[in-house]
Parts: structure tokens; C-alpha cells; sequence
């Protein structure tokens, strides 16, 4: 049986009576609305009868937005609580394990194999604590990221090919192993620091949700729309894949399904924002697609470019 945070009860609960209270006032407008229709019909009063019914749809729009607006807000709110305990979650792990590996070399002499390894350790918990603390401070500057250097003509298989290594190196496993490549050759003109952060994202989050043992597959090619080309990039996985209900929610800022005391994936709800953002910016697009064969997730970016 699974633990439900009490906490995200409360916030069901809490979410639970602003939508009992409008509906209940939306039903009574409804009915009372009916009401005064009946009576000045019966009165004859059509002037009246007219500026009632238009007064009460009013109302009852308005209510409408008001409960939309609600709901939005309590699940922003909720985004932000699971935001902060994944933050919060993500921050104390790495600390916690560079302390314990500090006192222990403070504490008792080790062997030379033994030191070798904590330091090996402790680098690993402070790159991943540098990418947290990065992604954070990205997200706050994404209007003004990369404004500094001019856009160039970028080949975008190196890029990817390079992005793919870090990412492999970020979750330690063989990118000749886990990633295959089917990559036609591409020139986006943008700033190499835009697509570093979309495609460096995007393959992060294809080796982190895929199976067991992760398989990744990165496929780009070039696309006719008229008189223009676009790079359309294809990223998939062999994992659980994404239900359809949340293609469209994973990409929302502070994001992730479910409550952070059930997961057991790190990370924060923001690399899926990030890639978007950027995207955009590029004037291309993200979407989720099925995957060809049904199984694991398949994330598609259509980007404006060229073939070489």
C-alpha cells in the first residue's frame, strides 16, 4: 500500500471546497434564473425579462472564471509545495553525503584506494549539485540567456553528440552502450548555449525516465514547409512512456506528477519548462508523440534550419 503525504491530502481537501461552494452558487443562478424568466414571462415584463437574463449570465460567467482561476491558482500552488520538497529533497542528499564522506577522512585514516574513492564520490554529489543550482538560476534569466554572444551557424550532430556525453557522464553510464544515433547533417543559426540547454535537458530526462537497461535513441532530419527547411530532432526512450492526459502538463514550470514522497526519480520539474521556453524563443515547437512501436516516450522538436 502506498503512503499518501497527509500534506497533499489537505491540499485535495482545501481544493475540494472552492469548487463545491461555485458550483452550488452556479446551480442556484441557474435556477434562479429560471425563475425570473418564468415570472416576468407571465408578466409580460420583456424589457426587464431581458436585462435579468443578461445580468444573470453575467454573473454566472463570471463565476465561471472565477472557478477556472481558482483551480488554476490552487495547482500552481501545489506545483510550488512539490517544487520545494524536490528542491529541498535534491539539496540535503548531495550536503548530507559530502559531510559523512568528510568526517569520515577527518575521523580515521583510509587507504589510498579508499580516499580515491570518497573523492570520487564527493565529485559526483558537487556536479550534481552544480546542475540543480544552475538549472534554478537558468530558469529566472531565460529572456536574456546567451544575449551576450551573437548567433552562429551550429552543426547540430556535434552539439547533440556532445550533449549526450554529458548527460551519460551526469548519470554515469556508457553513451556507446545507452544512446544510438541516426543523424542527418543540420545547421540551426542560433546561440550554442540555447540548444546546449534544450537537447541537454531533453537527453538527461530520456536516460533518467528510461528502463531498465536505458536505451535512448536520437534521430534528426530535414523537413520541407513550403519554401523553408526546419531540423526536425526526435528523442526516445525505452521507458514507461507518458500517458496522454500529461503531454501537454510536463511541460508547465515546477511540474511533475504525482507527490514528492512517492517518487523515485530526482529532479525538480523544470528541465521540460526550460527546453520549451527555448524552443519557442527559437520559433520551433516540442510535443510528445507515440512511439512508432507503442513502447516508451518519443519527444519530437521542430526547429527553423538548413541540411548542409
Amino acid at each position: 500500500m502506498k503512503f499518501r503525504s497527509p500534506g497533499l491530502f489537505r491540499k485535495r481537501r482545501w481544493l475540494h471546497w472552492p469548487v463545491t461552494l461555485s458550483v452550488i452558487l452556479m446551480a442556484l443562478i441557474v435556477v434562479l434564473m429560471v425563475c425570473w424568466i418564468v415570472l416576468l414571462a407571465d408578466f409580460g415584463l420583456w424589457i426587464a425579462l431581458t436585462l435579468g437574463t443578461i445580468m444573470f449570465s453575467l454573473i454566472l460567467i463570471g463565476l465561471t472564471v472565477y472557478l477556472v482561476l481558482t483551480v488554476k491558482e490552487v495547482r500552481l500552488n501545489q506545483r510550488q509545495a512539490n517544487f520545494i520538497d524536490s528542491v529541498t529533497h535534491e539539496l540535503k542528499t548531495p550536503i548530507a553525503s559530502l559531510k559523512l564522506y568528510l568526517e569520515t577522512l577527518q575521523m580515521r585514516s583510509v587507504d589510498a584506494e579508499q580516499r580515491e574513492e570518497f573523492y570520487g564520490v564527493m565529485q559526483r554529489e558537487l556536479v550534481r549539485l552544480d546542475h540543480l543550482i544552475n538549472q534554478l538560476l537558468e530558469v529566472g534569466r531565460l529572456d536574456a540567456i546567451g544575449q551576450n554572444v551573437e548567433p552562429e551557424d551550429i552543426e547540430l550532430e556535434a552539439l547533440i553528440r556532445k550533449c549526450s556525453t554529458t548527460a551519460c557522464q551526469h548519470h554515469h553510464c556508457d553513451v556507446d552502450y545507452v544512446i544510438s544515433f541516426a543523424m542527418q547533417p543540420a545547421i540551426i543559426h542560433s546561440r550554442p548555449i540555447i540548444l546546449e540547454m534544450i537537447f541537454g535537458n531533453l537527453i538527461d530526462n530520456a536516460i533518467k525516465y528510461a528502463g531498465q537497461p536505458p536505451r535512448v535513441h536520437l534521430e534528426t532530419y530535414i523537413e520541407k514547409k513550403g519554401n523553408a527547411e526546419r531540423v526536425i530532432v526526435r528523442i526516445s526512450d525505452n521507458g514507461e512512456g507518458i500517458p496522454r492526459e500529461l503531454r501537454t502538463k510536463i511541460f508547465r514550470i515546477f511540474y511533475r506528477a504525482g507527490s514528492e514522497l512517492e517518487r523515485t526519480r530526482k529532479g525538480t520539474g523544470l528541465g521540460l519548462y526550460i527546453a520549451r521556453t527555448l524552443v519557442r524563443f527559437l520559433k520551433g515547437s516540442i510535443e510528445v508523440l507515440d512511439p512508432p512501436d507503442g513502447k516508451g516516450s518519443l519527444f519530437q522538436v521542430d526547429l527553423p534550419g538548413r541540411g548542409t
